[in-house]
């Protein structure tokens, strides 16, 4: 006697026509289970993000002549959500000046994206590492330093992400 081939039509007739019977109650196994969102972390400040920090640093179009990119985005912690109008303060030892000079600071505002950006000079190494700092400092929520190093004294650009925890 030779036996069908179990296909998945005939699997599921078979068995809703047992359960209809009464005999077999059904079981219900997931396969696989739905991903549970932990929230978004907040962003812890980084060693060194806050050497030569000025409390007020203007809010300034650009940082002296320009020429670099500085850009980010800021988030809210738990849910991500963007959040605009949230003041970064810039700074960075640049071809123009050193990062404790007071025209080697600049501060912006995100857009209704979370979005900053800013123009500066040129990012220089000090101490060895080309470098720039930014900060969160405006009391809606907990102050934020960063330092990002950049891959090379040549890179143009430098981004960095905030993920703010409420004060």
């Amino acid at each position: 006697m030779t036996r069908d081939p179990i296909t998945r039509r005939r699997l599921l007739a078979t068995g809703g026509a047992v359960m209809a019977s009464g005999l077999i109650v059904p079981v219900i196994v997931p396969f696989s289970t739905p991903a549970i969102a932990k929230g978004v972390a907040p962003t812890p400040s980084m060693r060194g993000g806050s050497n030569n920090y000025r409390p007020g640093a203007p809010i300034v179009q650009r940082i002296g002549g320009g020429g670099f990119l500085m850009t980010g985005t800021v988030r809210r912690a738990g849910d991500g959500a963007p959040l605009s109008h949230q003041r970064i303060q810039i700074w960075a030892h640049t071809t123009e000046g050193h990062e404790r000079d007071p025209h080697s600071h600049g501060a912006t505002l995100t857009d209704e994206n979370g979005v900053f950006r800013m123009e500066m000079p040129q990012i220089v190494p000090a101490f060895g590492q080309p470098h720039g700092h930014l900060a969160y400092d405006s009391g809606d929520f907990q102050t934020v330093f960063l330092r990002p190093v950049m891959a090379s004294s040549k890179d143009t650009s430098l981004e960095a992400h905030f993920v703010l925890q409420p004060a």
